[in-house]
């Protein structure tokens, strides 16, 4: 039987998507070639890129001020490229850290300019999100994660501010609806709701470039790639096309509105039995909870080998939380159906009669 996937990332990704991605590699387009094998400059993976990059922008409701790019090396080369871009020479760029990734992103900041962290969690092991902090108008901009995937916190609003607005999405990038216009750059590696790894979505207004006074690599020079349209180098074609028959599935359910509507109600289904049973407790403040990625423990462990019996006999995988937070993460992005949501909570609730 096909497995209850939890994987914090890769992610689970529907059956249709899946099905025309393998399709794609035996046969692609009618060539008799597989997409892997074609060339990048082709007609028809150049319209595979078009219309990715277009779809992205329709679901985020970005206009043309903004450029969408399918670029390589993850979010953790973004840590780099966001200040090599905006962070202007004898500059200051504020962060805030509620994370592993979001800490990581503020020391690579370090290497190109002075960094402000205006506020972190990791007093409490990253449990919340930080608040009350002012974004001052001196930054050359402001960075921000809107999802803490190890932990399980996730922003549910974000501080106005008088300077460009930058946020890691890598996991809960098409998750919900947002205002994407208040952001300058977004960035989010696609192998949590977006594909498989390979890809990483950046959507940048183009008036934030071009304004730091240093020489950037080519590379790694946003400009460059939209120039090139994120064509300069080879793309991951196969990442990509998975990513545009996903935009295409998620826009086919309803687009973000019906991504929202469904991950609350799986998020709503888990954290209530993890509030109900006496036999868990979550780990995230509640009120900072995430929809992508619910953490939570056994009150007595010794019940653990029990448990991870239970819901491995029943299809369950990848829900071993992180060795920063121990216990259980339940990562339940766009395509996972609320049905495997309710197989955890059944496994919880035998669990509970059992003991």
């Amino acid at each position: 039987m096909k497995k209850h996937n939890f994987s914090a990332g890769p992610c689970i990704l529907a059956p249709e998507v899946l099905q025309g991605a393998a399709a794609a590699v035996e046969n692609f387009a009618g060539m008799d070639l597989s997409l892997i094998e074609i060339s990048h400059r082709d007609k028809k993976f150049v319209a595979v890129m078009d219309e990715a990059i277009a779809l992205s922008k329709e679901l985020m409701g970005l206009d043309e001020s903004y450029e969408v790019l399918f670029l390589q090396g993850g979010a953790s080369l973004q840590f780099a490229m966001v200040p090599y871009n905006l962070l202007k020479q004898g500059g200051k760029a504020g962060y805030t850290v509620t994370g592993t990734w979001a800490k990581k992103a503020a020391e690579e900041a370090k290497l190109f300019g002075q960094v402000e962290v205006l506020g972190s969690s990791a007093d409490k092991n990253f449990n919340y999100i930080p608040k009350g902090y002012t974004v001052g108008d001196d930054l050359d901009y402001f960075h921000c994660t809107s999802n803490n995937t190890i932990f399980g916190t996730q922003m549910k609003d974000f501080p106005s501010t008088h300077v460009p607005l930058v946020c890691d999405m890598s996991s809960d990038i098409f998750s919900r609806q947002l205002d994407f216009t208040q952001f300058d750059l977004i960035y989010a590696g696609a192998q949590k709701n977006l594909g498989p790894a390979g890809a990483t979505l950046v959507a940048v207004k183009k008036d934030v470039l071009g304004k730091t006074g240093r020489t950037i690599p080519s590379m790694l020079d946003y400009q460059t790639h939209i120039d090139g349209e994120s064509m300069f180098n080879t793309p991951p074609v196969f990442s990509v096309y998975t990513s545009l028959l996903t935009l295409r599935w998620m826009k086919a359910q309803g687009g973000l509105a019906a991504m929202e509507k469904h991950n609350a109600e799986k998020a709503a289904l888990l954290y209530a039995e993890i509030d109900r049973n006496a036999l868990f407790y979550g780990t995230a403040a509640k009120e900072d909870r995430s929809d992508m990625n619910a953490c939570f423990l056994l009150h007595d462990e010794a019940h653990s080998e029990q448990f991870n019996t239970l819901w491995k006999e029943a299809g369950i995988v990848g829900i071993n939380g992180h060795r920063s937070v121990g216990g259980y993460r339940a990562s339940m992005y766009n395509a996972l159906p609320l049905e495997s949501v309710q197989v955890l909570v059944d496994v919880m609730q035998h669990l509970e009669k059992t003991i």
